[in-house]
């Protein structure tokens, strides 16, 4: 999902009686927030949205950067810079006494 993209928050109750409309709304793009009693709910999204959301989430926070690749236009290159870049040494901290 892009963050340029503005979430629109629409009510559950409101979301029964219009999903056709939501669920085009959500293939071209928009982000559409269900909201229960104020607060947030679930989120209606594009398919293709959702793919990438899975591709993060199978990446995990242990594979930084470069777990991200194909995730936006470009993004394949600063992967391979992410791999090509060694990492320093783990730090050791000094135990006190």
């Amino acid at each position: 999902m892009s963050l340029s993209r503005t979430t629109t928050e629409i009510p559950i109750a409101e979301a029964k009686a219009k999903l056709a409309e939501y669920i085009r709304r959500a293939e071209g793009g928009e982000v559409l927030l269900l909201t229960r009693h104020g607060k947030a709910a679930v989120a209606l999204i594009s398919a293709n949205d959702a793919e990438k959301v899975e591709r993060l989430r199978a990446a995990g926070p242990e594979k930084g950067l470069a777990g991200l690749a194909g995730g936006w236009p470009g993004s394949d290159e600063l992967a391979g810079l992410a791999l090509e870049h060694r990492r320093s040494k783990p730090r050791t901290t000094a135990r006190l006494r």
